[in-house]
């Protein structure tokens, strides 16, 4: 099978991750005689210096004509002062708006040799953390429309959030759906106590709800789930919400699973097209030093050929081949411990691919 994979290793460490992704990918390809073909093209911090703006027209078009996207990571400090209309993360909103991707899933799993990990109690990851978050991604306050003014001598900003009936349904299915392939339970955050936007999203889940009965169904308010996160992850299988609360959330999720460097994430759809890439950020401070941990990256690979290419076969084999690396030993910096092996970025990456 022949896949066309539009290619953006972006700034700070995102070149040396994707190196190692695609290590893994042609690996797999190999192994189970498929071709993938890749198209680099430049966005974040890196475009800015060449270019100008963070997503030139024909980055965009490269992502908007190929079977779907694979990402490192944008962005860092050198950025921050530039005009905020060409930002480095500008990139990222409009390549997710321009290709629909509505959904973000990002999973938060403890490995069971990294437990020790987890900054929570030894009891508390005993009793298993594997949940998924479904974050709906081109909707509400980042979205919406944003002000800021003068109003007698004294600036004041403004920010909408603002949903439908149809971008709540449709990524309330994506969770429901995900859900029947998991524990069959779901758990929608919201305010509804507070805002008009988490009422609807309240009533359109409850409705959607009716429709998947073998699905058990959860309301809870974000404040609450924030803490339950940490008190008993356990809980979760599958938890769905709106753009801001996803975000916050699934980076508290990621951290409690021990490293954000291990945690994939996807952002999907109508179709098959999508795109993929690590939690973590650019991590400018380490960049080009060969510690960064690749296997958020390679999961993310990983997840693109399960959820895009519906090779769920070679998809497994990269996770077992993870799994095996960390069973015998092996860490990068981020995750070593006293006994293990450490690894840098591009062995780790070398280390799988003989795994797998």
């Amino acid at each position: 099978m022949n896949k066309r994979i539009t290619v953006i290793k972006g700034d700070g460490i995102g070149p040396e991750i994707i190196d190692e992704a695609i290590k893994v990918l042609d690996a797999a390809a190999d192994k189970y005689h498929h071709h993938f073909t890749y198209n680099y093209i430049d966005a974040g911090g890196c475009a800015i210096d060449k270019f100008g703006t963070s997503l030139p027209d024909a980055s965009l078009a490269a992502c908007l004509d190929c079977d779907s996207v694979l990402l490192g990571a944008v962005g860092g400090p050198k950025w921050d002062q530039v005009d905020p209309a060409i930002r480095p993360e500008k990139a990222l909103l409009k390549i997710r708006k321009e290709m629909g991707l509505f959904s973000n899933l990002r999973p938060a799993k403890v490995f069971d040799v990294l437990a020790a990990a987890s900054p929570l109690k030894p009891e508390i990851v005993a009793q298993g953390i594997d949940l998924l978050i479904v974050r709906e991604l081109i909707g509400g306050v980042y979205f919406g429309e944003r002000e800021t003014k003068e109003i007698n001598n004294e600036l004041k900003a403004t920010d909408i959030m603002s949903y439908s009936e149809h971008e709540i349904e449709r990524v309330g299915r994506v969770a429901f759906e995900t859900a029947r392939k998991r524990r069959h339970h779901v758990t929608s955050v919201d305010k509804a106590n507070v805002l008009d936007t988490s009422r609807l999203w309240r009533k359109v889940m409850h409705r959607l709800a009716e429709e998947y009965p073998d699905v058990t169904y959860t309301d809870m308010l974000v404040d609450n789930t924030a803490m339950q996160l940490v008190k008993n992850p356990s809980q979760f299988d599958v938890v769905v919400t709106e753009n801001m609360f996803g975000d916050i959330l699934s980076d508290e999720a990621s951290m409690i699973t021990g490293s954000i460097g291990l945690i994939p994430s996807s952002s999907l759809g109508v179709g098959s097209r999508g795109m993929y890439e690590p939690i973590h950020g650019s991590a400018p401070d380490i960049a080009g030093m060969n510690i960064a941990n690749p296997i958020g990256t390679i999961l993310s690979a990983a997840m693109m050929l399960k959820y895009s290419f519906e090779m769920e076969a070679e998809s497994q084999a990269i996770e077992d081949a993870v799994n095996a690396v960390l069973n015998e030993g092996y860490r990068t910096a981020d995750i070593y411990t006293e006994g293990k092996i450490k690894l840098t970025c591009s062995a780790m990456g070398d280390k799988i691919v003989s795994k797998l």
